[in-house]
């Protein structure tokens, strides 16, 4: 009978540390695409759909207005006073002080019903861009600028009125309605309609970028107070739209102002 030798293979342990150490790499491959995957998905959520959400909940609440006033045309509705609705804050407007309404003389009517406290009254037209949004009070990102809206800050004049009547609103995402608002020029129009009134601003000023601080730029008589060569130094009906710069970020603010044609 021969007898058994025993054969060595020499290597196995090697190898088999090499299998594990493949199925852990491959492992971690398909974790890092799945990864990859859910935040691709996120992303396109966040600048895809929920564009695509707010522009058509925006543009239906359009519709809604237009409608009511077609309905009842009994004069201007405009938003209650502004004191009462304290800023929230948010990245895409400018940090308010405490607001302070000060004793002006309307360019046109007054408001004749107040609407309640993030509730749409208005529409912001901008041929220029081919822009139609809602306006509503307050900045609350939830309650207004999320759903696609402009936003007005508390404590700034009322449409068609002597001072300055400022908004706020997305430069991206969240139907992003500010977003081509630096390509506005001197001279463009900027419509603001109100249940039976129509408000014409005509763009005079841009400013580039400025900190989240400067509340100078929606003060009554808007000036920039860390670039104090840009803004105004008379009294008069202005406009002022705010949003961030540059896109994707919150780091500075774009400025564009307008003032009321006579």
């Amino acid at each position: 009978m021969r007898d058994h030798i025993p054969v060595v293979v020499q290597g196995s342990g090697r190898r088999v540390r090499r299998v594990g150490l493949a199925g852990v790499l491959w492992a971690a491959a398909e974790l890092t695409v799945t990864v990859g995957v859910v935040v691709l998905l996120l992303v396109v959520h966040q600048v895809w759909w929920t564009n695509r959400q707010a522009v058509a909940a925006a543009q239906e609440q359009v519709r809604e207005l237009e409608s009511d006033w077609a309905r009842a045309p009994d004069g201007p509705e405009e938003p209650t006073d502004p004191v009462a609705s304290a800023p929230s804050g948010d990245e895409e407007s400018v940090s308010s002080p405490s607001p302070k309404v000060s004793a002006t003389v309307p360019a046109r009517a007054p408001a004749a019903k107040p609407p309640a406290r993030d509730q749409a009254y208005a529409v912001l037209r901008i041929p220029r861009l081919g822009l139609t949004v809602p306006v509503a009070q307050g900045i609350d990102k939830r309650a207004v600028l999320d759903k696609g809206y402009a936003g007005q800050y508390p404590g700034t004049a009322r449409p068609g009125e002597q001072g300055n009547f400022a908004l706020a609103g997305h430069r991206n995402t969240h139907g992003e309605p500010f977003r081509y608002i630096n390509r506005l020029r001197a001279g463009d129009e900027l419509i603001v309609e109100v249940r039976g009134q129509r408000y014409t601003y005509v763009v005079g000023k841009v400013l580039g970028e400025t900190t989240e601080r400067d509340t100078g730029v929606i003060a009554p008589v808007p000036r920039s107070l860390v670039k104090p060569d840009y803004g105004y130094s008379e009294p008069g009906a202005y406009i002022t739209l705010t949003t961030c710069t540059p896109e994707y970020t919150s780091k500075y603010r774009l400025v564009v102002w307008g003032t009321l044609r006579s």
